[in-house]
């Protein structure tokens, strides 16, 4: 049923948790992980920056999205998933447009992804990508929640 599971991943608790829920399901159904990493080349660089050309640091996003996309990839992997990396490359705008276009283009079955479960004006002020996921993707959506007993 779920052949092929898209798991967006920044590096973070949550995203680790929504990867976890990811393995079992793909585990369970015996399908595909495909990991994405969004790299915003859209970086305000403050005047503390100066000498660091923006090349830079987009070079330095990219270098340590893809450090993040082989380590959750060794997870995959150790899990005996069969899994492959996407690292998507865009200029602005919100990671949860690029992961339901890769959603579609794929195609995915579902997505999963770990969610902080931000509520009200803090969801409003920090934006939620995957909010957007859910309103946008195509596909069905997993959002995992990082519960108080996994930790925070």
């Amino acid at each position: 049923m779920y052949d092929k599971i898209l798991v967006p991943t920044d590096g973070s608790d949550t995203a680790a948790v929504g990867l976890a829920e990811a393995i079992k399901l793909a585990r369970s159904q015996h399908g595909r992980i495909r990991l994405v990493h969004v790299v915003n080349e859209l970086v305000v660089v403050s005047g503390e920056l100066s000498g660091t050309t923006f090349g830079d640091v987009v070079e330095l996003l990219r270098g340590n999205g893809e450090a993040l996309l082989k380590d959750a990839e060794a997870t995959v992997r150790a899990s005996g998933v069969e899994v492959d990396v996407r690292l998507i490359e865009v200029m602005g705008g919100q990671a949860g447009t690029s992961i339901v276009k890769e959603a579609q283009t794929w195609p995915a079955d579902v997505i999963v992804c770990g969610t902080h479960g931000r509520r009200g004006i803090r969801r409003i002020v920090m934006g939620s990508d995957a909010e957007y996921i859910v309103r946008h993707s195509p596909v069905p959506v997993l959002l995992v929640r990082r519960s108080e007993s996994r930790g925070k």
